[in-house]
């Protein structure tokens, strides 16, 4: 069912917000519970959809999965099924994580094609290659990744792009593999590293997380442990952009400000003041319109693809020509398309978005393609004159726990569809 927010323009962010655990490694972690027997607790997890629908994934795999406040707590059988191939798996994009889980720990793994944002293609052959290269036998069959292997043996492996989900699956496949494995030209994400060091807890032998070169000497099985989920830097620097753009004064918490380096930057070059006040904690402040940009997505440690939805609706306020490449995801352009709809001088050439900034763009009803769209059209409708109607908000709310109230505490009007009646 739609759902639809109603954002009220012309309105500064200000105050200061905690940022709570990180979508794209909670899920991953979750994932990993299914490793070892026992009970695995996780803690700072998000209030947020996807959530739930990952539990109902494990839950389908003969896990007990409680999900209380921040705590995520999963019971793990010594007998669990390997047929992810449920309705649940197709909505999630993140449950092809359970790929590299399952192989790991049965020897083999059927996995529905998961569905997810539309955001471009995102294919499963480096993950199914990985695993081959593991002594895995991978195909396709009406849909779903079917995986077996008699025996794991470790191996090497060199990704042709640093994929963040095929880093994941070998890692954890290879991690209960016999012998040493080397995956090179890794994903580098802070979200690998969280997942590695989940890994390392449960008695995993792991180097080199955080690095292009990852090393799993594998061992015999895996024991439950408790774990803290990072703070989820994508998150936080969607409130940085948001404070710049509505020439706002904001503490943001939670989360590591070296995980969100370069968006800072871009945030600075923008005319940003950006003061890290601690290890989780940084000041924004935009006084000012801000100046032009120019930025790429690349994998990590460059400027992220899920922040350029942010990047297109800061330009479309700023001063000057903004230049925005995607190198990752195809159809995120289809965020400029709603963009113009708000009166944004923006067009596309390719893989680049050209955008001429403006004072104030205009109320409209958009529609968001994605989580991040979602994100990225509130914060250009508090940027509007009048009030805007952002539909299909169910995506937000995967990605963003408590986005109303967390507005709202920052001095946004906003209301939902229902609460108009």
């Amino acid at each position: 069912m739609s759902r639809s927010y109603f954002v009220q323009g012309g309105v500064r962010l200000d105050g200061e917000i905690e940022v709570t655990g990180a979508k794209n490694s909670v899920l991953k972690l979750m994932a990993i519970a299914l490793m070892a027997t026992g009970r695995t607790t996780l803690t700072n997890c998000p209030d947020i959809a996807d959530i739930e629908a990952m539990a109902a994934v494990l839950r389908l795999l003969g896990c007990e999965v409680e999900v209380a406040g921040d705590v995520v707590t999963i019971d793990t059988p010594e007998e669990i099924s390997n047929e992810a191939t449920d309705k649940a798996v197709q909505k999630l994009r993140a449950s092809v994580c359970v790929l590299g889980a399952l192989v790991g720990r049965t020897g083999g793994a059927v996995v529905a094609m998961p569905g997810g944002d539309a955001i471009g293609n995102r294919p499963l052959d480096m993950h199914q290659r990985g695993l081959n290269h593991l002594g895995a036998e991978t195909h396709m069959d009406h849909g779903r990744v079917v995986a077996r292997a008699e025996k794991l043996t470790g191996a090497e492996y060199r990704l042709t792009f640093p994929s963040v989900g095929a880093t994941e699956t070998f890692v954890m496949a290879a991690a209960l593999a016999e012998g040493k494995s080397v995956l090179s030209n890794a994903a580098r994400e802070p979200e690998i590293s969280d997942i590695c060091e989940l890994l390392s807890k449960m008695g995993a032998k792991i180097t080199g997380a955080g690095t292009s070169t990852i090393e799993i000497e594998g061992v015999p099985e895996l024991s439950p442990v408790s774990h803290r989920v990072i703070g989820d830097r994508i998150v936080g620097a969607t409130w940085a952009f948001g404070a710049v753009m509505t020439r706002g004064d904001l503490t943001i918490t939670g989360v590591d400000p070296m995980h969100m380096h370069v968006a800072l930057e871009k945030l600075r070059g923008a005319g940003a003041e950006i003061e890290v006040l601690g290890p989780k904690s940084i000041h924004v402040v935009q006084e000012k319109q801000p100046l032009a940009i120019y930025t790429q997505t690349m994998p990590f440690p460059g400027f992220p693809t899920d922040l350029q939805p942010m990047a297109i609706a800061l330009a479309a306020v700023s001063k000057g020509m903004s230049v925005v490449t995607e190198n990752i995801f195809e159809s995120r352009f289809r965020f400029v398309e709603e963009m113009v709809r708000m009166g944004a001088d923006a067009e596309t050439d390719g893989h680049h978005a050209k955008i001429v900034g403006r004072d104030r763009l205009d109320s409209a009803t958009v529609w968001a393609s994605d989580i991040r769209a979602g994100a990225g059209l509130v914060l250009a409708a508090m940027c509007a004159d009048g009030e805007s109607e952002v539909c299909e908000v169910h995506h937000i709310e995967r990605g963003y726990p408590e986005f109303i109230e967390n507005v709202r505490s920052l001095g946004g009007i906003i209301r939902a569809a229902e609460e108009l009646v």
